[in-house]
């Protein structure tokens, strides 16, 4: 591990949070001689980020533990436009009375995680569309323009993907790498921010707001990557079985959202603990190295903590007394119906009359369409969704009924 003087790049090392940074030198001697100022964006598309979205709230988290001052940059402005970074389409345009309802409920996720007030290190909220909606066509064209070639914008990942595909990538979307680029140039200027944080995949549009800025007004920043963050089974993080997991409750109960974090691989449990939560470095260690069952104590931490951060303590408490009420109250022992899988995966349906949950494929199908079935906690609303049995899973019908699935 790199040694780092600032107690910033420290931090963020110690964590997991660190994948690529442009000038690490230069950033780690900045910090530690001053207040950095820092941002990282996020378009409205949702009314709710999720978990793919927290590690890099959680970076801005870091920063304002480490003594310096996060931005939470809203897109309203990038939203109307749309990122082709990772997409294989188009984004569905958005009007802007629901951009707006979208900020504010993304909103709640960072009054939790970062104390908003007028100190020096006091984090800020602010909206890209109050200075991209007042942007000239021709002004956009004639000064930024130039410090662009469409040479290079080929040469990216988000848009060679989609060109390699031979799916359509509009002139509309072709721009947001000059909109994000801007961005960095404004907040340099209007709030001093000297660093940019995001996900591996803005690897690119990061550089280019780092060169744009420097070109224009001749003022050195920087930018930092997360890695991108896969389960132990190769799995995209923040995916579960019936899709986004949400940070919000009102798009996702807590129970759900324990249960979630609950389920993790064992495998992952220290980096996740790492990464999401604030439990201390010494006390991880003791957790992953907890072995067999044990482990289960760990993920219950893992699940109490982030639960803790992002719903609060209440939800947290509530939601593990619902599972165990649920799991160990409801006797998850011998006496449960259990069904052995040998090649690795199993449908849905299968697995529910399998464990004697309904006779026929019919009345399996009416269970899941009236949320009746639940898969490790989560509502299972997909027929055809297949169910991956690398570890043992849970399989409920209504409150009462409850199943094991395990490998053969």
């Amino acid at each position: 591990m790199t040694e780092y003087k600032s107690d910033l790049l420290r931090l963020l090392s110690e964590r997991g949070h660190i994948h690529q940074l442009t000038d690490a030198q230069g950033l780690d001697a900045l910090a530690a001689k001053e207040i950095v100022v820092a941002y990282n964006g996020y378009d409205a598309t949702a009314p709710s980020l999720h978990v793919g979205n927290l590690a890099s709230v959680m970076l801005l988290r870091r920063l304002q533990q480490a003594g310096h001052k996060p931005i939470a940059l809203m897109g309203g402005g990038t939203t109307k436009i749309g990122d082709p970074s990772g997409k294989d389409t188009s984004r569905q345009m958005l009007t802007e009375e629901i951009i707006a309802a979208n900020i504010a409920g993304i909103r709640k996720v960072f009054d939790r995680l970062l104390t908003f007030d007028d100190s020096a290190t006091g984090a800020i909220m602010v909206n890209n569309d109050d200075w991209l909606s007042k942007l000239g066509y021709i002004e956009l064209l004639r000064d930024v323009g130039p410090h662009f070639t469409v040479n290079r914008m080929l040469t990216f990942d988000s848009v060679k993907l989609r060109l390699d595909r031979e799916q359509p990538l509009t002139f509309l979307e072709f721009n947001y790498m000059i909109l994000q680029a801007y961005d960095f140039r404004e907040l340099a200027l209007r709030h001093g921010c000297r660093l940019q944080f995001g996900g591996s995949d803005q690897w690119g549009n990061i550089v280019n707001g780092i060169e744009l800025t420097r070109r224009m007004n001749g003022i050195e920043v920087y930018g930092a990557t997360t890695p991108l963050l896969t389960t132990a089974d190769g799995a995209k993080m923040g995916k579960s079985v019936n899709g986004a997991v949400w940070l919000n409750e009102e798009m996702l109960p807590n129970y759900d959202f324990w249960q979630f974090w609950r389920n993790t691989d064992d495998r992952d449990v220290g980096r996740f603990l790492r990464i999401f939560t604030d439990v201390p470095l010494d006390e991880i260690a003791r957790l992953e190295a907890l072995q067999g069952s044990e482990i289960n104590a760990a993920k219950a931490v893992l699940a109490n903590e982030v639960t803790a951060l992002i719903r609060g303590r209440e939800a947290a408490e509530a939601a593990q007394a619902t599972a165990q009420a649920t799991f160990a109250g409801g006797g998850l022992g011998q006496d449960l119906p259990t069904l052995e899988v040998g090649d690795g995966s199993i449908g849905v349906i299968e697995a529910l009359i399998g464990l004697g949950f309904a006779a026929s494929r019919g009345e399996a199908k009416r269970l899941i369409a009236g949320g009746g079935a639940r898969l490790d906690g989560e509502p299972v609303r997909d027929d055809t969704a297949v169910i991956e049995v690398l570890a043992e899973r849970r399989l409920s019908s209504g409150k009462k009924k409850h199943g094991i699935i395990k490998p053969a």
